[in-house]
């Protein structure tokens, strides 16, 4: 029997996001309207939907091999697994999520000090008991299902809820008293199945493409030709990844340059490369950066 690594994509929020950056680094994933088990153009990777909220848990057990989800749930389910990489990536924004102590605004509650005895919703109970520990607070934590925002005040006092944008606390008249932790995305892996060699190589490759794609994102090569004696007028425009790669041409008299920029700057810089000399000037785009 071949070998297969069992993969665990986060389903909700983040399903998508997760699809685009597989189909980035080159894998053809795809999702059915009922199944739990994506499709993926690798025979020797088996992917199955879990909630982020479960993920460490099953990639724990060994029940999957590897997955992603976000550092908060690692923490949160005190899973002890391998993080093999960090993928700074969400369903609105490229920066971290934020789970924050929240009260309403019209709360006389002050600080995480006022909240002694008092009643706490969150979906993150764990997260949150040791927040309030390490503040010498005693609270009644309670787990919410959802709707969380909507429950202060009447069914609890403050509740700790992940934010991005923080618009739906601000749409539901929260303000923000603390900031319990930052969480980004992570893929894990089982300790024993990393242990293995060939799962390792495996989940090590699936890392280095994902990672590829990501650092990709955004950015665009260019390539053309410039007279040797406005290269140094022309390399100054470049605000190069690491240096531009320059090559001779059969006419001693010209070089090609080689270099990654940001696609925001191209529609500025192209023009001013024109004018220093730069000639048959190219934008070509880019899937995968590999360091």
């Amino acid at each position: 029997m071949p070998n297969t690594l069992k993969l665990g994509i986060p389903a909700g929020s983040l399903q998508e996001a997760t699809g685009e950056l597989f189909r980035r680094a080159g894998y053809k994933i795809s999702f059915g309207s009922r199944s739990y088990y994506p499709t993926i153009d690798d025979d020797e990777i088996e992917c199955l939907l879990i909630r982020a909220q479960e993920m460490a848990r099953y990639v724990e057990d060994g029940v999957l091999d590897a997955g992603l989800t976000g550092h908060d749930w690692v923490m949160e389910n005190n899973s002890d697994v391998h993080e093999v990489a960090e993928l700074v990536f969400s369903k609105v924004s490229r920066r971290p999520v934020r789970w924050v102590l929240c009260v309403p605004e019209s709360s006389p509650i002050q600080s995480v000090k006022d909240l002694e005895g008092k009643r706490i919703a969150t979906e993150a109970v764990g997260l949150t008991t040791r927040y309030l520990a390490k503040h010498g607070v005693t609270a009644r934590v309670e787990f919410s299902w959802g709707a969380t925002e909507v429950k202060p005040p009447r069914l609890a006092d403050a509740i700790v809820e992940v934010t991005e944008t923080g618009s739906s606390l601000r749409a539901n008249h929260l303000r923000i008293l603390d900031e319990v932790c930052q969480s980004t995305t992570r893929f894990i892996a089982n300790r024993a199945a990393y242990a293995d060699p060939w799962r390792k190589q495996k989940i090590d490759d699936i890392a280095m493409m994902l990672r590829g794609a990501m650092a990709a994102e955004g950015k665009v090569g260019l390539m053309m030709n410039v007279p040797r004696e406005k290269l140094k007028q022309v390399l100054t425009l470049l605000p190069a990844l690491q240096q531009p790669t320059i090559s001779n041409l059969a006419d001693d008299a010209w070089v090609d340059v080689n270099t990654i920029v940001d696609e925001s700057i191209v529609r500025k810089i192209i023009p001013r490369l024109k004018a220093a000399g730069a000639r048959g000037i190219v934008e070509y785009p880019l899937t995968k950066i590999i360091d």
